[in-house]
């Protein structure tokens, strides 16, 4: 049996890169639309309606309008936008979150994909606040490095052309006022009390990034060692073929961090450092696989029953 499959929104950056993806997929039919049509109403509400599963890469308005356009109860939506991240009627599309999560995914007939940041920080943090390990009231400080096509067409067009340019060249921070739109899901998924201060960083390299999230053992509630949190992070996610916490090393030499080596797959790698005072855990992964499209495929996946490896 075949799937259909219609990606509203094709012709973006995460629609490509699920509709690249899925073309090695032996499961799933697409349905196409024109580039013409992409904004036409009729035309997206007809595909939309014929479809076994319907990925929504769009802007958050857009993403909205499409949902509304739903008249068949048995369409299920995989959203790639940030508009229904903290909606209870919505499942978060993390499946290693806890021991629950897939099978909240396989009975729901609507999704949201993490966004990339979030990704990296909730399943860091979220196992070590759910243990206790982490205080819920922790005033949790991080930041995140990521390739330029995290900021979708526009952004990609922006560095392509100005590749030469020294304003492009250097790393750039961004939500320098610290309202980044990941905020509300990170708190709500992470277990925190309060929103994390966040500081993005987009540089001057297409896809790949890092979240690294600095802890001070004198906030934990024991005194807990690197090892002993990498050790439980292992643990944690035993098994898993996405999610991997590289083994711990005592004064690991790490002078240079390749945040690539996740490129063109759906994997997300945990490093835990650090030393008698502070802890430093890191999440690598490609912000257009576990970050974005190979995330979706992986939930879409799991919603239909079929091993979630499928196509990634």
């Amino acid at each position: 049996m075949k799937y259909k499959v219609f990606v509203d929104g094709q012709h973006g950056t995460t629609g490509l890169e699920i509709y690249n993806r899925l073309k090695k997929h032996n499961k799933i039919e697409f349905l196409n639309i024109d580039y013409s049509d992409r904004r036409d109403i009729e035309v997206r509400k007809k595909l939309i309606n014929s479809a076994d599963i319907v990925f929504l890469c769009l802007p958050d308005s857009a993403a909205k309008e499409s949902v509304a356009l739903i008249k068949n109860p048995d369409v299920r939506v995989i959203d790639a936008s940030v508009a229904h991240r903290i909606n209870e009627d919505w499942v978060y599309g993390i499946p290693e979150l806890n021991k629950n999560q897939r099978l909240k995914i396989h009975n729901s007939n609507r999704i949201c994909v993490p966004g990339c940041h979030a990704t990296g920080f909730v399943t860091a943090v979220a196992p070590l606040i759910s243990d206790g390990i982490i205080p819920k009231d922790y005033p949790v400080s991080f930041h995140s490095i990521t390739g330029y096509s995290g900021g979708g067409k526009n952004m990609i067009c922006e560095y392509e052309n100005n590749s030469d340019d020294s304003e492009y060249k250097a790393p750039r921070q961004y939500s320098l006022s610290i309202n980044h739109k990941h905020l509300p899901e990170m708190k709500k998924y992470s277990g925190l009390d309060n929103k994390p201060i966040f500081t993005p960083i987009v540089s001057n390299y297409y896809k790949g990034m890092a979240v690294s999230i600095p802890l001070f053992k004198r906030l934990l509630n024991k005194n807990y060692t690197p090892k002993q949190i990498s050790d439980f992070l292992c643990d944690y996610y035993k098994g898993e073929h996405f999610i991997t916490v590289k083994p711990f090393k005592e004064n690991i030499d790490m002078k240079y961090f390749d945040l690539t080596k996740c490129n063109n797959t759906n994997k997300l790698d945990i490093f835990v450092l650090g030393n008698d005072e502070n802890i430093l855990i890191v999440t690598r992964f490609d912000n257009l696989g576990k970050g974005a499209s190979g995330a979706a495929i992986q939930n879409m996946n799991i919603m239909l029953g079929i091993d979630e490896t499928t196509g990634l």
